[in-house]
């Protein structure tokens, strides 16, 4: 702008317009340097919770139906975000955040100190759990640095963080579990009234093993798309603000129509099944086929889910109708923000440290090189004893889940014609085999917990007897680190133990593995009490030149 000419005073409009308020010229600059230290700190905090949010990514890889976890947690991220942009980015948090968050990075940095979990109560309760470690972290930090108001209007958000591993232990074990296999048995029947009875092996390898294109079980109860629907209804109910019945009228309706959408889904690829034995070309084109069904249903189900619930348009909260302006700091409030950002920066820091470890570590461990195809199946089928005793190695195979290789197994032989089989549970966290039995339908009888020897002492195993008209046959899963072994009975997946250092399944090179064993034999009419006895004394024999420890060792 040209300056004004000679004695000619410039007006106080002029002045004002020429030369802005230095104020005005600093606040953004203020305003963006304190967002930039904000995202260095939660940046600097997310590297040392890497031990949670690897375990976390772990599960969401390697277990489809929590899968749906790692879209939960940046959900819940984007919608703690916009409440604070409603409230102006207020920075006037409370020390009341230190508490809260401090404890978190203590127990994210501090985790490999305790094996792996605490658990108290008969419930289980895990007091390391990825997901309560997460929800301390986030709520810490926002109270810390947005404020208690932010905070308490940002209670749903971060409840969301409690949803990072989203379906609860016990409903696995007395939800999903009896499900599945009320589900197998569905199909089964189904199967029989169009004339597609099941009654041998390879129909059932042919409906409930991947050997033709697609394993159906771990989905057949509906759950993934129950599970799915029912958090898309309460996020949505959230954001409508619609009233405490209507939000609960909202998830039940969508659970509800993801088990009956998914009941039509399993029903469908049975007749494919049907059709696909008498054309070999249909064959290998199950899997997509079994994608291709359950995408359309679950699409046509989402889509009038969210057609019923959107079709009323609900009153919005004023509050969240346009955000407030960004909220002035006084020079009191800005120092008690570097204080509150250093306080929480130099634990963050140190914290971090251990965090990088685990980061540097992550890709070393055995289910991650699995999961990069570092390890081939021929490298996988090395790791197997190839003699046990008096059995040879005949064959080896993996199985996969969700895309990925889950099991290694064996089948040795002594030449008498019956197979004995060892597994090895390749992800990084507890399986116990016949939750995957009881899902394609078989049932377990006279299971529980059974002392076998073994190449290294005695070792507790959950057994259990399967006989299905067809074949027998006896069933044992164990957990194993190079050092000892533990009862997957007392140490379940569910978590109900009373155990102050339960077996560790992440750290590299001592982890704790899950291996089971099967011995099969053709159904013989003698009673159900001879022919367990006589499979386990077979098993017996098997057990007793395996070596369970060593083998823990080789899948490392």
């Amino acid at each position: 702008m040209p300056s004004p000419p000679a004695g000619v005073q410039e007006s106080p409009a002029n002045a004002a317009e020429s030369c802005p308020p230095r104020e005005s010229l600093v606040r953004p600059s203020r305003f963006q340097l304190k967002g930039s230290c904000l995202l260095l700190l939660a940046l600097l905090g997310l590297i040392g919770m890497a031990p949670i949010l690897l375990e976390l990514w772990d599960v969401w890889l390697d277990d489809p139906l929590k899968s749906i976890g790692m879209l939960i947690v940046p959900t819940a991220v984007i919608l703690t975000l916009r409440i604070w942009r409603e409230m102006g980015w207020d920075l006037r948090g409370s020390w009341w955040g230190l508490a809260v968050v401090l404890p978190g990075l203590c127990m994210s940095g501090l985790r490999h100190a305790f094996a792996s979990h605490l658990h108290l109560g008969p419930l289980g309760l895990n007091l390391l759990a990825p997901k309560g470690v997460l929800y301390l972290f986030g709520s810490g930090f926002v109270l810390l640095f947005a404020g208690a108001q932010v905070w308490r209007r940002a209670w749903f958000p971060l409840a969301l963080l409690l949803c990072a591993q989203p379906v609860p232990r016990l409903y696995r074990m007395y939800g999903d579990l009896p499900l599945q296999d009320l589900s197998a048995h569905i199909a089964r029947s189904f199967a029989v009234l169009i004339g597609f009875p099941p009654t041998s092996k390879e129909l059932l390898r042919l409906m409930f093993t991947p050997n033709f294109g697609m394993f159906i079980a771990p989905g057949c109860d509906g759950i993934r798309g129950a599970l799915t629907l029912g958090y898309v209804a309460l996020i949505v109910g959230y954001l409508k603000r619609v009233s405490i019945p209507r939000w609960i009228a909202y998830v039940a309706g969508g659970v509800l129509l993801g088990y009956l959408f998914n009941l039509v889904r399993l029903c469908a690829l049975v007749l494919y099944y049907r059709i696909a034995v008498s054309y070999p070309g249909m064959q290998h084109f199950a899997k997509n086929a079994d994608y291709m069904i359950g995408g359309l249903l679950f699409l046509v189900a989402a889509l009038l889910f969210l057609w019923i619930v959107l079709r009323e348009n609900e009153v919005q909260d004023a509050t969240a109708a346009s955000p407030r302006t960004t909220v002035e700091l006084s020079a009191r409030d800005r120092r008690l923000f570097l204080w509150r950002a250093t306080a929480f920066g130099v634990p963050a820091l140190l914290v971090a440290v251990p965090g990088i470890h685990a980061i540097a570590d992550y890709h070393l461990s055995f289910s991650a090189r699995v999961r990069e195809g570092i390890l081939t199946p021929a490298q996988l089928d090395a790791l197997l004893p190839k003699r046990i005793g008096v059995y040879t190695l005949s064959r080896a195979w993996q199985e996969s889940g969700n895309g990925r290789v889950a099991m290694e197994s064996g089948a040795y032989d002594r030449g008498s014609g019956d197979e004995a089989v060892l597994g090895v549970w390749l992800p990084a966290y507890p399986h116990n085999i016949h939750s995957s039995w009881m899902a394609r339908g078989e049932d377990p009888l006279l299971r529980g917990d059974r002392v076998f020897m073994t190449a290294k002492g005695p070792a507790h195993f959950d057994t259990a007897f399967y006989s299905d008209g067809v074949s027998d046959s006896i069933g044992g899963n164990v957990f194993c680190s190079p050092a000892e072994c533990f009862s997957s009975a007392a140490v379940a997946e569910e978590g109900l133990i009373f155990a102050i250092q339960p077996p560790d399944f992440q750290s590299v090179g001592k982890r704790t593995v899950s291996m089971f064993f099967r011995i099969d034999q053709p159904h013989a009419r003698a009673s159900q009490s001879a022919t367990h006895q006589e499979l386990t004394a077979e098993a017996r024999d098997f057990l007793t030149g395996v070596d369970f420890n060593e083998i823990s060792r080789r899948f490392q």
